[in-house]
């Protein structure tokens, strides 16, 4: 594995590579990698030659200062990680490679980025936008690789590439989980020992609400999950909406869409956990 930090170096290698007919595959991340990571990278490495990876905490998609400072980093057990995949080119750049100027771009994404982490985090998906943008624009990938945990960023990102005419295939990968059903996050590793034996009930719920679903009405399926997380003592529901999985705007009754899924926040203490859980999707 070959280790670039900055711009200059990694577009020479990405554009000799592409020269020679190479498929560039590319896992844009933030570090702290776990399985999670590690199931996008094998994925990219099946469908490209060439997997770049990259680590990068980005400043812009942060509201919250604290929530960056307490963003969980270790480089060398990142890297350690990396060479045991089908990673070949990481690309670890500083903020000042990313961002030489302040990028005062301000995205359009519709009703996209208003509702649940829109909402609850402003400023959040302009902030991926203009990284995720900035790092296609430096890997220039035939294929990029996302995870389907964050559902209203997959939405936001295909939406970004339509709007910029990126010839690039986004490739959505399943959510990865622990044993006991939590999705994998890097956030996860700040948990404390009792919140992180509580966590799990967020993914029981969402999977006792698909049974549940099949017999109640949209409003008491959203009132199930709430009320069955809520009732413990460590965690707490910032939002958990049903939406039609193409527009995430909320529905009303099960048959008003093909494609229904519902995507959850929730505070485990300070620590911010989401996941999702799909009801009906015609196309599978």
């Amino acid at each position: 594995m070959e280790i670039f930090e900055s711009v200059y170096s990694i577009e020479q290698k990405i554009t000799a590579l592409k020269n020679s007919g190479k498929v560039i595959g590319f896992v844009p991340t933030m570090g702290a990698l776990h399985q999670g990571h590690l199931s996008l990278i094998e994925i990219a490495g099946k469908a490209s030659d060439v997997v770049v990876v990259s680590i990068f905490v980005n400043p812009t998609q942060f509201n919250n200062p604290d929530d960056l400072k307490r963003y969980p980093r270790d480089l060398q057990r990142d890297i350690d990680m990396l060479n045991n995949s089908a990673c070949e080119l990481l690309f670890v750049p500083t903020v000042k490679e990313i961002y030489p100027e302040p990028d005062q771009r301000v995205f359009e994404f519709g009703l996209l980025d208003k509702v649940m982490e829109g909402k609850f985090r402003p400023g959040h998906f302009n902030g991926v936008a203009q990284v995720v943008s900035r790092l296609f624009d430096i890997v220039k990938p035939h294929k990029a690789f996302f995870g389907e945990k964050d559902f209203q960023q997959l939405a936001v990102i295909r939406e970004m590439v339509r709007q910029l005419n990126y010839n690039i295939e986004i490739v959505a990968c399943p959510i990865i989980r622990e044993t006991d059903g939590l999705a994998m996050s890097s956030r996860n590793m700040l948990l404390s020992e009792n919140k992180r034996k509580k966590a799990p009930i967020i993914a029981d719920s969402l999977f006792e609400s698909f049974n549940f679903a099949a017999a109640n009405d949209v409003e008491k399926t959203k009132k199930f999950v709430i009320e069955r997380i809520n009732a413990s003592s460590e965690l707490e529901v910032e939002y958990f909406e049903i939406v039609d999985g193409n527009t995430l705007q909320s529905i009303s009754n099960w048959n008003e869409s093909d494609y229904v899924v519902g995507c959850i926040a929730v505070f485990a203490g300070e620590i911010r956990l989401i996941d999702n859980v799909i009801y009906k999707n015609s196309m599978s």
